[in-house]
């Protein structure tokens, strides 16, 4: 039965508890300040109340999605969605601001993780768990082609969700240039990267970015980065895991640190 849930729902690792479906629904929890991560609407309705829940929704952060009708009928459990069904976050999130406050009243340099296009929720439960062991003072998503904080994440994570700064942020390559700006130094992960982690510096301001499961960091994103860092493979397969390359980058900042 779960199997065919999470089929229905179009993406591996979203629960049930995820979604909200119906206008009254997706209404009540905006209006109660829920965390919204993504909100898929009927595409062509023209619907005024309709629009109106989608604007509210991305006003208040949420990814806002047109989809064919067809396929929130594939996503609906109830059969009733009238048009719109939005998928929760476990745990609301901060700024860029709030997590370099972090580091500030830590009174250490900020080490912080940015995810691009992640997709699999275990991966990013992963990465939060790792990061929060390490003492990272963040982690940075964006906020389209990317899971969120779904009660997948928050399981796998062992609870790290609770207590890491995530912040969601409409462009990354926006967001590296403003840690730039801050002081921080950005680390890109690339299997073609000419310095190894192990000649990086962690030990000033360094945000360490990881690339998708599939396809690695965008092109953008790595052309903006200020050094592009490999790890050494002495096997045969020539990539880790993108949660076991962080939980690599982080120990040796770790280690740096000390």
């Amino acid at each position: 039965m779960e199997n065919k849930r999470m089929n229905r729902r179009g993406a591996v690792g979203e629960d049930a508890e995820d979604f909200l479906e119906g206008r009254n629904a997706v209404a009540e929890a905006l209006k109660s300040g829920r965390t919204l991560d993504k909100v898929y609407v009927a595409s062509g309705d023209t619907d005024r109340a309709l629009a109106r829940l989608a604007a509210q929704a991305r006003e208040a952060g949420a990814a806002v999605v047109q989809v064919e009708r067809r396929r929130l009928d594939q996503m609906s459990a109830t059969g009733a969605h009238q048009g719109i069904i939005a998928q929760a976050a476990a745990h609301g999130y901060v700024t860029l601001e709030d997590i370099l406050a972090v580091a500030e009243a830590r009174g250490e340099a900020p080490l912080i993780v940015l995810c691009d296009e992640l997709n699999d929720p275990h991966n990013l439960g992963a990465i939060l768990r790792t990061a929060e062991c390490a003492g990272a003072h963040g982690v940075v998503i964006p906020k389209r082609r990317s899971v969120g904080l779904t009660a997948v994440v928050a399981k796998t994570s062992a609870g790290a969700v609770e207590h890491m700064a995530v912040a969601r942020v409409s462009n990354l390559t926006a967001a590296i240039e403003q840690l730039k700006k801050a002081g921080v130094w950005v680390y890109g992960t690339d299997a073609a990267g000419k310095t190894d982690l192990y000649h990086a510096d962690f030990r000033g301001p360094a945000a360490i970015v990881i690339g998708s499961e599939g396809y690695g960091m965008s092109r953008l994103v790595g052309e903006r980065c200020d050094v592009l860092l490999s790890i050494p493979m002495k096997g045969q397969i020539n990539s880790l895991n993108a949660s076991a390359a962080a939980a690599v980058l982080l120990y040796e900042a770790v280690r740096q640190r000390l």
